[in-house]
Order: C-alpha cells, then structure tokens, then sequence
C-alpha cells in the first residue's frame, strides 16, 4: 500500500521539486512511517511557503463548525498558516493571499467518503480560484476507507452548502479525494491543472482520526447516515466517547427506540439501549435516552438506510422529545440542516407527513446505483 505521499517518498516528485508550495492538510497527511507531509516534500527538495488549514485545524484541534483562526504560525513547523474555514461564508472561499508567491498548492487531507464531510469542499474551492492564476493544485491521493459502495440521493439544485457544493452528487460517492477532485473540476474548476499523485492500491490504511468527532473506522463507516443526525435536535453523541455511534436526548425510553428499530430490516448492526451524558454540544450535561450502535459487518451495512430508519424510530417513540433543527447549518439560514444533509426536502417531507420510508429509500438507492461519476 502506498499512498500519494508515499509515492513522494519513494521519489515520485517530478514537477514538484525546486517548487514553492502552499500546503492543505492536517495532521493525517502522514507516510507509511508516520512522517508529515512538511517532512516528507521537505526532504523531496521541496520550498513550503505556508499551510493552508480546513475545517478543524491544521492539527484538528477545533471542533464542528468551530471558526479557525488565520495568519498566525504553526507551533510544530514554524510556518505561516492560513485558515480556509473561519466565522463566515466569505471565509470558506480562499483569499489572494492564498496563492501569493507559490507555484502549486499541495492537498492531503485524509478524506471519509462522505458527500458533507467538508475537506473535499475546501479543496474544490481552491481549485476554483487557483484556476484563473493559473496555479496547478496537486492531491497526493489516499483510499476511501468505507470503500466503494455508493449510497443515498444525489443532491438536487437549489440545495448546495459547504456540505454538498454541486448538486449531482450522491451521499456516499465511493470515490478517493483525487476521484472526487476531477468531478469537482470538470464543474466548479474548469482549466484548473489537477494531478493526482495516485495510491498504488485501494486498501484500508491504519485509521488516523481526521476530526475530532471521528476517531474510529468504524465511526466513518455508518457516518454517511448518522450524520442526518446533525439536522435535528438529537444528540448525535458529539461530547461523548462514542460519536455517530449513540442517538438521544432527553425524555426518550431507550427501550422503545431499540424496540422499533430491531423491527427494522438494517443488516450489519445491532442496537443496544443505552443512557448518556454529553460534556459539550447538544444536551450538555443532561442525561440522554436512546441507542447504541454496534456494528459487526461492514460489507453488509447501509449506512443511508440506518441513518433513516433511526430518525424514523425517534419520530415514531419520541416526537415530544426532538425537532428539525433551525438554527444556521454551515452559514446557511435560508434552509433545514436536514435538507442540506439529504440534498432535497424529501426525507423532511416524508418523516413529518407519515410518509412511505421504504419508497423513499428505494429511491435513493436507485439514484446511487444510477449515477456515473
């Protein structure tokens, strides 16, 4: 297994040596060694200029939606930083100073498969921009590590954020960061000069947490449905040991919760009753009712689908204890969280009125297996 770090390693660096550099990562822009990016193109003959930090911070310090600080100096490296992710929407779009005095941007960010998980969002936006300056941005590739499947519906116009850009595109997409980069340039970033730096092998490397609220594969795994969590007033576990992994708020019976679900047809995972207490975000400090994911078969887990059936379960058992949140979800006022998320108001729609869940499922399916990246 080597990654597009490793490949640099090992002295695929043609085009990027003697070049000065503007570098986008975090701390999981490691080699097969545990060596840092800054280490590894360092020692490449590369010049780096400055990092450029995502969501969460060049060493992934900060939480959700949390504003990171620019123009201050890495602590570790000793190099200028430039945050990409700050207190607004005008701040997820790189500044000129972005590029002043660099040759190419440099992306490795460890990616999750996720259409919202917002890494590859930054990337395709500073590939807009480096288009016109006519600055080539260089993704030194790493495997998707829930793998290839594709799930839930493709999100429609009139739904894009920071956590789905262009519409087209599905929840779990199945692609590597450098995949996902070309279809982001074929439609945000035309004559952006993109190259890949490839991964040698599509495996599944040593899990490094990209964000705080990930730490485990197992997380990452049913995240492309537990992150529906995020557009309600359920707690999706964010302040405890077990985030995306444990579902609750206040008043609800776990029993009950576990009950509905195991009526459910959701291969690949158990649920467990289970009380919680979180120690920041939603229901901070109060103890929660609800449920407990345990996981057992990857190959056989719809993440979509789990994610759908719990808000289902809440809304059947517990609808006094939970809304649809309605405060600004990735700077955004003007419409649900959970539309953002699903990418239509279909699933909002279908939950509130009684609707058909298994019709609606059938139809995100339909649309993955559809769509041709």
């Amino acid at each position: 297994m080597a990654t597009g770090l490793d490949q640099i390693a090992q002295g695929y660096e043609q085009g990027l040596r003697g070049k000065r550099v503007a570098l986008l990562v975090n701390h999981t822009a490691v080699d097969q060694w545990g060596q840092h990016a800054v280490q590894v193109l360092g020692a490449a003959g590369v010049k780096i200029v400055r990092l450029l930090g995502a969501e969460h911070g060049i060493w992934s310090t900060h939480e959700d939606m949390e504003p990171v600080d620019g123009a201050v100096q890495d602590p570790v490296f000793g190099l200028p930083v430039v945050s990409l992710y700050g207190s607004d929407k005008a701040s997820l779009e790189p500044r000129p100073e972005v590029f002043d005095g660099v040759d190419a941007i440099v992306y490795d960010l460890q990616d999750i498969g996720s259409r919202y998980y917002t890494f590859a969002a930054t990337l395709a936006l500073v590939m807009k921009h480096a288009a016109p300056r006519q600055i080539p941005v260089w993704v030194l590739d790493r495997p998707n590590p829930i793998g290839p499947r594709r799930e839930g519906p493709l999100l429609r116009e009139g739904f894009e954020s920071f956590c789905g850009l262009v519409a087209g595109l599905p929840i779990r997409h199945g692609l590597t960061v450098g995949q996902l980069a070309r279809w982001y340039r074929d439609r945000i970033a035309p004559g952006c000069e993109l190259i890949v730096v490839p991964c040698t092998k599509d495996t599944r490397l040593p899990f490094v947490p990209p964000s705080p609220n990930m730490p485990t594969y197992e997380t990452a795994l049913v995240y492309p449905g537990l992150c529906l969590v995020e557009g309600t007033t359920l707690s999706e576990g964010r302040g405890t040991t077990s985030p995306f992994r444990q579902v609750g708020a206040p008043g609800v019976d776990p029993l009950a919760v576990v009950a509905f679900l195991r009526r459910k047809d959701c291969p690949g995972v158990d649920f467990v009753p289970v009380r919680f207490r979180p120690h920041f975000g939603k229901h901070a400090g109060q103890i929660c009712g609800g449920v407990y994911l345990r996981g057992f078969d990857p190959n056989g887990l719809s993440a979509i689908k789990l994610g759908v059936y719990l808000l289902e379960a809440f809304k059947k058992v517990a609808p006094q204890a939970w809304t649809w949140r309605s405060d600004a979800y990735e700077f955004v006022t003007d419409r649900p969280a959970i539309d953002l998320l699903w990418g239509s108001t279909a699933l909002r729609d279908t939950l509130d009125k009684g609707g058909d869940v298994e019709a609606l499922l059938e139809a995100a399916e339909a649309e993955a297996l559809r769509w041709k990246p």
